[in-house]
């Protein structure tokens, strides 16, 4: 059967002629779910918990800071250059590199240090999951470099779910030039289906909520 004769009966199918121009597509559809701040915030620390990460409940961020120096101790760590872990304190704790620029000096630490300390620009409370837009504030090395990662998040920025993502953002290719979404520790399996952490990305992750 020829190429022609099998695009006319696909045309003929779908009810079109040749040179009909296509119809617009559907609306997308996105149905955030209705869920409260502590709702969100408990299901974020559930779930990722539940994929092997660790998580604490800051109540201030003071609290925040303690927690993190506490993990830090005599370990090394570089940090995002988001502003809010210069306001929670953390890139004045001993041992932290922070405001790096440069690409070869930062990809230099972010190979050598223990860990990647950053913030997220989102959260989403129904996968524990991570939303990390590139930027000069929050470089993607810092979160997938290093052995383990440490992410400072204000509570106000963990949603519902991934829906509720793209209607707050509904083309993020036009705020960044990509966008990671980090669920848990880095993991894979071969083809018997062993577990090994650490393959592709941190094999540690500790998330600490900010309220």
């Amino acid at each position: 059967m020829s190429r022609e004769n099998i695009l006319h009966r696909v045309r003929t199918a779908l009810g079109r002629s040749e040179g009909q121009p296509p119809a617009s597509p559907p609306a997308v559809r996105l149905r955030p779910a209705e869920t409260d701040r502590e709702t969100r915030i408990s299901s974020m620390l559930e779930r990722v918990e539940a994929l092997a990460g660790k998580t604490y409940r800051a109540s201030t961020l003071e609290d925040a800071c303690r927690f993190a120096a506490s993990m830090l101790a005599g370990k090394t760590a570089v940090a995002s250059n988001a502003p809010f872990l210069a306001t929670c304190g953390v890139t004045a704790l001993p041992g932290v590199r922070s405001g790096v620029t440069d690409r070869e000096e930062l990809r230099g630490l972010c190979a050598s240090c223990d860990f990647g300390i950053t913030s997220a620009d989102y959260a989403l409370g129904d996968t524990g999951t991570l939303v990390m837009l590139s930027s000069p504030e929050e470089a993607r090395m810092v979160s997938l470099l290093p052995p383990a990662h440490l992410a400072i998040v204000p509570a106000d920025r963990i949603l519902g779910s991934l829906d509720e993502l793209f209607t707050i953002l509904p083309n993020p290719a036009e705020r960044t030039s990509s966008m990671v979404l980090i669920t848990g520790p880095s993991r894979t399996a071969d083809i018997e289906q062993i577990l090994v952490r650490g393959v592709h990305g941190p094999g540690e992750i500790t998330v600490v909520v900010v309220d």
